[in-house]
């Protein structure tokens, strides 16, 4: 790049002329800010509008249906079971679709928020996150054996001799996200009524970043327990005999309300109303149910605000732990 007129920095002038400017300055800068173009005439800002920011929508990732699904399970597994959904709704939209998935319950939150993501799937505590974060809204629930609630499973390796929580003090413990509710939340809840933080309590802990994930660690022995999903450890457990045999569940906690499909607050209000309908009616068609089935699911619901309560009085109690 050429500069065509050459730059003399301040700091190379003269002092005399640098004092000389500062005085000039300190004369004139009275005057200026005392003198206007319409002298005595004063402005009355109480008087003046200011334009409310526009509030924009947007019809969902130029114009590609974007299903994004919490790390619930680990990547292969979500691709495995969600790939089809993503797949029956861009057909029912009318647009490609893609699945999207993210290391943590954080990043799906953070698409959503930038409305990177039309549509997704997401862990309770991640709902009410976003909820209070950026008016993240609540589309749909799935009903899964006739309820709309899971839990917390407390598990151990099967031949472990703990029978409760408090006989895992002092050793390595498995939470699945730092937003999860059974994964985290729950059992960090449970020790704080024992007075203690995972901190003070555990020798070790690790996040595994899905339930799946730390189904496997208690299976293994990498560590002598952990908080998973019940409808994750159910859903294995109905496909691997094995989870039973090499684990054990010590506490069942909650329910808690379900994981809720969400939406963006400002997704385009017909768009969120097409996906909407399009979830409520899956179950009254033939490639519908077979998706429904694959995913264990019966049947999507209009969610009810009030089944969140329980884990809203956890995350306010957590949070204010001294």
């Amino acid at each position: 790049m050429t500069v065509d007129h050459p730059i003399v920095h301040p700091l190379t002038w003269p002092r005399g002329r640098i004092v000389a400017l500062a005085f000039v300055l300190l004369t004139c800068l009275p005057a200026l800010a005392c003198t206007s173009p319409a002298a005595g005439k004063l402005i009355d800002f109480a008087a003046v509008e200011t334009p409310a920011p526009k509030v924009t929508t947007f019809d969902g990732s130029d114009g590609v249906l974007r299903l994004a699904v919490a790390p619930v399970y680990s990547p292969q597994t979500t691709l495995e079971l969600y790939q089809a959904l993503a797949d029956y709704l861009g057909k029912h939209l009318n647009r490609p679709a893609e699945l999207v998935q993210g290391k943590t319950y954080d990043e799906i939150n953070d698409l959503i928020r930038a409305g990177g993501v039309t549509v997704a799937i997401v862990c309770t505590n991640a709902y009410l996150e976003g909820q209070e974060d950026f008016g993240l809204e609540a589309l749909v629930v799935p009903q899964i054996h006739g309820e709309t609630v899971y839990y917390s499973y407390l598990i151990v390796p099967a031949d472990s001799p703990a029978q409760s929580l408090a006989d895992l003090r002092g050793k390595t413990f498995a939470f699945s996200d730092p937003l999860s509710n059974s994964g985290r939340l729950a059992p960090v809840y449970q020790l704080q009524q024992m007075g203690e933080t995972s901190e003070t309590f555990f020798n070790r802990t690790i996040f595994t970043y899905s339930h799946d994930n730390s189904v496997r660690a208690v299976m293994q022995k990498l560590v002598d327990g952990a908080a998973v999903d019940s409808l994750v450890y159910d859903f294995m457990a109905a496909r691997e005999p094995m989870v039973r045999e090499k684990t054990r569940i010590l506490a069942r906690w909650g329910p808690f309300g379900i994981n809720p499909v969400v939406v963006q607050p400002r997704l385009d209000p017909a768009l969120k109303e097409r996906l909407r309908k399009i979830f409520l009616t899956m179950h009254e068609d033939p490639e519908g149910q077979a998706i429904l089935a694959t995913l264990g699911v019966d049947r999507f619901l209009s969610p009810d605000a009030t089944s969140y309560d329980s884990v809203r009085l956890m995350r306010a109690r957590v949070r204010h732990q001294p």
